[in-house]
């Protein structure tokens, strides 16, 4: 019984979420949003369309590349600052006053360096999803039991294999909970991209359908967007839970 709680409380979340959204069109009526069933029989047109193939391409391209670079700098900057402790004390203030910035006051800067291109919408996605990254994986070596570090030192461990051999299986859960968040960010940053200065992707079809007033295509992307990070996030979340209960 236990064994399938979880996937009870999935569906009667899922249910409550269409009883929500079918009272909010009831009440808000046709002009501010379409109905469930309405929107998922547009969703089901607009997939089977060849050019929402390549908004999608497109999208999950530019989060792909965004969340592996995100991914690579967040870790070798975090195990850099964690295990230099002087780096790290004087850079960590610097990083989180950085993240404290609005992101989107500076999108008119990388539109001048990358221009309306696939480069733009990824360095947009590694602004958001990087720092978080960082500031976990400096987190995650900081919370590293000494003795582990002194075992290390004792065996004459270099940098590297003391960051691949202790560190980095020490410090696996919380990494891991900053590469759940850098996900998440990542996407929104990707996105954003998309809908202020793009001509493709599913932000783009996004702000296209917010310009034209089309409710089935807004609910309908929207849609795809909710189910796609939800299901990823709750993967990750449940692997994040795993990983925090074996530490």
């Amino acid at each position: 019984m236990k064994r399938w709680s979880p996937v009870g409380n999935a569906l009667a979340l899922i249910a409550a979420l269409l009883l929500l959204w079918q009272s909010l069109y009831w009440w808000a009526g046709e002009v501010a949003l379409a109905s469930p069933l309405a929107t998922l029989r547009y969703t089901a047109k607009l997939i089977a369309t060849e050019s929402f193939d390549m908004h999608l391409v497109d999208t999950l391209r530019a989060f792909a590349i965004a969340y592996a670079l995100s991914v690579l700098i967040g870790l070798a900057v975090g195990f850099w600052l964690g295990f230099d402790r002087l780096s790290g004390d004087a850079l960590e203030p610097m990083i989180v006053a950085v993240y404290a910035i609005p992101k989107l006051t500076l999108y008119p800067i990388l539109l001048l360096a990358f221009g309306l291109t696939l480069s733009a919408k990824v360095a947009f996605g590694v602004l958001h999803g990087v720092i978080p990254i960082i500031l976990f994986t400096l987190s995650a070596v900081h919370n590293t039991k000494p003795i582990l570090i002194k075992t290390g030192r004792v065996l004459n461990l270099t940098r590297f294999q003391m960051v691949r051999w202790i560190l980095f299986p020490a410090a696996i859960p919380e990494i891991f909970t900053g590469l759940r968040v850098g996900f998440a960010l990542t996407l929104i940053g990707s996105l954003l991209a998309e809908m202020f200065a793009s001509q493709r992707g599913l932000g783009y079809l996004l702000m296209n359908g917010i310009g034209l007033h089309n409710v089935d295509l807004i609910m309908s992307v929207t849609l795809i967007i909710v189910v796609f990070a939800a299901s990823v996030s709750t993967l990750l979340l449940y692997v994040d839970h795993r990983l925090h209960r074996r530490s």
